[in-house]
């Protein structure tokens, strides 16, 4: 069974004693729902707001990201329930109008953020923690490329919109079929190559071997199923020459796995 997309890495904002980095656990952002629009059949927008909107410090990140807790029921019916926390990109920050906007991939009735996404109603309270990041399009680079699922296609948006007039884009991108890839709305004069199909995510890496880069300084923005982002890094790095200063790479989800499993078998790896 194909596993949810979710979000990306770090499993919290904090490491051992409570802090991560050496800085203090973030506190929880209380925000309530202002509003959903359905933008695919397996994508839907959740718009937060409210009073607690004044917590939200932003960044420059293209690939911001918050961790959205959800709360679940004790196992024994008994005392405070767990909480299970999910990763998921900001797709835009409207400080005039304190909104902001996450976009969850859904796939049906699977998963936790997915039903959520989908049965949220204005009113509806939530919490968070963040925003996290670390990428950025830089506007001195000669060209850009842009390699993801659905899981990344939020990002890709929000670094795409930052982009100068008239960069130059390339991209490969993979989708179950077209209604769910025009949730992108990429520069025509973007190169995009499209991998459609309704099956697991495993053909990018062929794409991106028969790719054609042009002259000069690319810089790549590369996330989605972690195995095929590993392919991916090492064919850019081995075979292309990228370097960690021209690669933001990542594995958002890994296939078979939930956010719980993956986060967990990456925290036994370190």
């Amino acid at each position: 069974m194909t596993a949810p997309m979710v979000g990306r890495g770090p499993s919290d904002f904090r490491g051992p004693g409570g802090e991560r980095g050496g800085r203090p656990t973030r506190p929880a952002i209380d925000l309530e729902v202002l509003r959903t629009e359905v933008l695919t059949s397996r994508m839907v927008r959740v718009v937060l707001g409210g009073p607690g909107i004044a917590a939200y410090q932003h960044n420059d990140s293209t690939d911001r990201y918050v961790k959205i807790l959800f709360p679940l029921p004790s196992v024994d019916g008994g005392g405070e329930g767990r909480t299970a926390v999910r990763t998921y990109t900001v797709r835009r920050y409207d400080a005039a109008a304190a909104e902001l906007w996450i976009d969850v991939v859904q796939h049906g009735d699977a998963g936790i953020a997915g039903p959520w996404a989908a049965g949220a109603r204005p009113g509806d309270r939530t919490s968070l923690r963040g925003p996290g990041g670390g990428y950025a399009p830089d506007p001195s680079a000669d060209a850009h490329l842009f390699v993801g699922d659905p899981a990344a296609f939020p990002a890709i948006a929000a670094a795409v919109e930052a982009l100068p007039a008239g960069a130059v884009v390339l991209a490969v991108l993979w989708a179950h079929d077209e209604e769910e890839a025009s949730y992108l709305d990429l520069p025509p004069s973007a190169a995009v190559r499209w991998v459609l199909a309704d099956r697991d995510a495993t053909s990018m890496v062929d794409a991106v071997r028969d790719l054609s880069l042009p002259a000069g300084r690319v810089q790549a923005f590369v996330h989605g199923e972690l195995r095929q982002v590993q392919a991916i890094r090492k064919h850019l790095t081995e075979q292309r020459g990228f370097t960690g200063d021209d690669l933001s790479i990542s594995g958002y989800w890994r296939q078979g796995l939930d956010e719980d499993a993956f986060q967990q078998e990456k925290r036994a790896t370190r």
